[in-house]
């Protein structure tokens, strides 16, 4: 039986809209157990696809293909959380390794939870399973799209138990974790997102050693949630080139050698590869 999803609607400017004629999406059969492929009009994709309508689809073929510009948001957007104490299940529970935000002078745009590799990862939320596969960062990773257009990953698995397409509940078991993709020991790397915007889920989660749970029944989301990336967004960096050194760079930008190698933890004597990433500001 096919479940009907309840929306919470959210207005955006028409322009973000961008509605394919019909959309083509792997589901999971429930009469067959296997995969199949199934053309939705637009008036059946609104009702089964969780938040349809703010994304303009359901995007199976990239990870993170719809990007709205949320530092910019003047308004204020309710995201209803919980309905009921039973909507919300913690991924996985462990101690908090890391942040969000700065990393070794990278973004990092979730948190990461210690586990050992096997251990259970369960959904955060009702939803449906947008993307269930193998990436080369994040490893095998699920994103699901939630019925309020809220969407978590889950990365870094062991192993996947669902398949793009799956309908599941908060609780549901998802996958197992592990040490996948680029990563260094076992752990759950969980980022939560908003019109493909991150935003730190610490802001929605209250996460320590022995707590993963909802801080509040509603999100009031607004641009500060994305202050950091409006930080991330002023860095300016130099992609290396046959020839280059710091001196160079540091000619090309008016900045000291000294403060580019501060920016990038590097020493004066580091060699440089073409297509690095050098920030100079």
């Amino acid at each position: 039986m096919i479940k009907v999803f309840s929306f919470c609607f959210i207005l955006v400017p028409f322009s973000l809209l961008a509605f394919p004629d019909s959309l083509t999406v792997n589901l999971n059969s429930n009469y067959e157990g296997k995969l199949i492929e199934k053309t939705w009009s637009n008036k059946d994709s609104m009702v089964f696809f969780p938040a349809y309508d703010l994304y303009g689809g359901f995007d199976q073929a990239q990870i993170w293909g719809v990007k709205v510009d949320q530092t910019k948001k003047v308004d204020t957007t309710t995201l209803k959380l919980l309905h009921d104490s039973c909507d919300f299940h913690s991924p996985s529970i462990g101690r908090l390794t890391s942040g969000y935000g700065w990393r070794n002078n990278r973004p990092h745009y979730g948190v990461d939870i210690k586990l050992n590799t096997g251990d259970s990862v369960r959904s955060a939320f009702d939803g449906m399973v947008r993307i269930a596969r193998y990436s080369s960062t994040y490893g095998n990773v699920i994103v699901i799209r939630h019925n309020n257009g809220l969407e978590t990953l889950y990365a870094h698995l062991s192993k996947r138990l669902i398949k793009e397409g799956d309908e599941v509940a908060g609780g549901d078991l998802i996958g197992l974790g592990g040490n996948t993709g680029r990563s260094y020991g076992s752990h759950l790397h969980f980022e939560t997102r908003y019109l493909g915007e991150p935003i730190n889920p610490s802001d929605i989660f209250l996460i320590n050693d022995s707590t993963f749970d909802v801080r509040q029944d509603s999100l009031f989301l607004s641009s500060k949630h994305f202050s950091f990336l409006k930080e991330v967004r002023k860095i300016k960096y130099h992609r290396v080139r046959r020839g280059d050194s710091l001196w160079k760079i540091s000619k090309r930008y008016n900045v000291s050698i000294n403060k580019l190698c501060r920016l990038n933890k590097i020493s004066r004597k580091k060699t440089l590869r073409i297509g690095q990433k050098i920030r100079y500001n």
